[in-house]
């Protein structure tokens, strides 16, 4: 067993205290966590199962919003009742090891994936040298447990792809996209794209977006002209496009779920942020754009779970598994607050599922974390905001203004350098206390499952 740190213990214990004080002065929307709860959570050991939501681009304001939107100022989402919060940089580097202050999603997914840092851009590859780093994933394979990886985004965008996938760019994501990835084609005696390397891996789950790349003929190689969906057929995946399919796979063999051609379309909608701001406005919380077919992420994560559950039922290791709620980076860039608070808000159903699971199955490591913080800011209401901004009428039936500044309006929002929270729960929990770097993730998962 691996014990827990001076500096851990140390927090920890702080944590309790602080707990144990918090649950004297319990509120109206109660304390999130007893102290038994934060005590037990302190504990090193080995887990059978870890699932690793990421939130992508879920910074503290885009949590705070949609907290505020959704259950209110005193209320909790799911994702506030991890019983240990901490908080990790996310920095991304240059070539020669100096920091860069503002990671791309690349970056940031590859750090936890490798326990390395690299470059903008680059999908689990060095930043000097650009060979290949073995993930977090990989590891798992190797070691014995089933895999699985669930987004709203295309499955070839940069967090899923960091899992199974090393790529020079991250724009390398289909056969016909390998402009940037010259070494990366099969021609060159590379792995090829994101999409036919994600399926080459034998990934027992994947789940989101992206068909186009996954339609995009191969171009070299034992797959010569087929495109890589067949080629996933040939490895044996079931193939599903929508909620039906779905329901209908069977597990024992890998499965590839295809959901949209692109990104997953939005839960929400609503106006844009705008100069000036708009009038005060109530989010659509169905978007007529989403097919009433497609699954919500918190579906894909429940059957994600049963599949890689059934397949280990009489092994002694359990499984590794990703979940993504990549469009609240999307909408964060696009300043869509009603995009951005119905993503985060599907993202909180997936928390759900898995804490739920966690609950029946104590040996299953739980993480909730982003990628990198971003442009939304709450401000108060009387403020005029250089950029863009709106005003929302929340559940409470009170005005709210959100603010997006970080680049000229009609320019995408950007990134921000901000720390950001992560919060766990099970085996190796307690890695997560204090202020952590991204790449200690990966070491905390690696510990929790034992890998070498």
């Amino acid at each position: 067993m691996h014990r827990p740190s001076r500096r851990h213990v140390m927090a920890a214990t702080a944590l309790v205290a602080a707990t144990a004080a918090a649950a004297a002065v319990t509120t109206a929307a109660g304390a999130s966590d007893t102290v038994q709860q934060a005590q037990h959570a302190i504990k090193g050991g080995k887990a059978k199962n870890v699932i690793l939501l990421i939130g992508d681009g879920m910074g503290d304001s885009e949590i705070t919003l949609a907290r505020d939107y959704v259950v209110g100022a005193g209320g909790r989402l799911n994702m506030d009742g991890f019983p240990l919060t901490g908080a990790y940089t996310t920095y991304a580097v240059h070539a020669d090891g100096t920091p860069d202050y503002v990671t791309d999603s690349a970056a940031s997914g590859s750090g936890w994936a490798t326990g390395r840092k690299t470059v903008n851009g680059r999908i689990s590859k060095t930043p000097d040298t650009d060979k290949a780093v073995p993930t977090i994933l990989e590891l798992a394979q190797r070691g014995g447990y089933a895999t699985g990886s669930v987004t709203t985004a295309e499955l070839t965008d940069a967090t899923p792809a960091v899992l199974a996938s090393h790529a020079t760019d991250r724009s390398c994501q289909g056969p016909g996209d390998m402009a940037k990835c010259p070494t990366d084609t099969l021609a060159k005696g590379g792995p090829g794209s994101i999409a036919e390397q994600s399926v080459n891996h034998k990934v027992d789950v994947l789940f989101g977006g992206g068909k186009q790349r996954f339609d995009q003929k191969v171009t070299e190689g034992k797959y010569k002209g087929l495109t890589v969906t067949e080629q996933a057929r040939k490895l044996g995946y079931q193939v599903v496009t929508d909620g039906a399919g779905l329901k209908g796979v069977k597990a024992g063999k890998p499965v590839l779920g295809l959901f949209a051609p692109g990104n997953v379309p939005t839960e929400w909608t609503g106006r844009p942020a705008a100069v000036g701001g708009t009038d005060p406005q109530r989010c659509v919380t169905s978007n007529p754009h989403r097919p009433s077919s497609t699954p919500s992420l918190a579906d894909s994560a429940t059957k994600a779970i049963q599949l890689l559950e059934a397949k280990q039922k009489h092994a002694k290791k359990g499984f590794f598994l990703q979940i993504e709620g990549a469009s609240i980076d999307k909408q964060d860039h696009a300043a869509d607050p009603c995009g951005q608070i119905g993503e985060t808000a599907a993202f909180d159903r997936a928390v759900k599922v898995a804490r739920d699971y966690a609950a029946k199955h104590p040996d299953t490591l739980v993480v909730t974390t982003a990628d990198h913080g971003h442009t939304s800011q709450i401000v108060p209401l009387e403020a005029t905001p250089p950029g863009l901004s709106s005003t929302l009428v929340t559940n409470e039936g009170q005005q709210l203004k959100v603010n997006y500044s970080t680049n000229t309006p009609g320019q995408s929002q950007e990134h921000t350098g901000t720390q950001v929270r992560i919060a766990a729960q099970g085996p190796q929990a307690y890695r997560v206390l204090g202020i952590t770097n991204q790449t200690d993730l990966f070491t905390t998962i690696r510990r929790a499952l034992g890998l070498k």
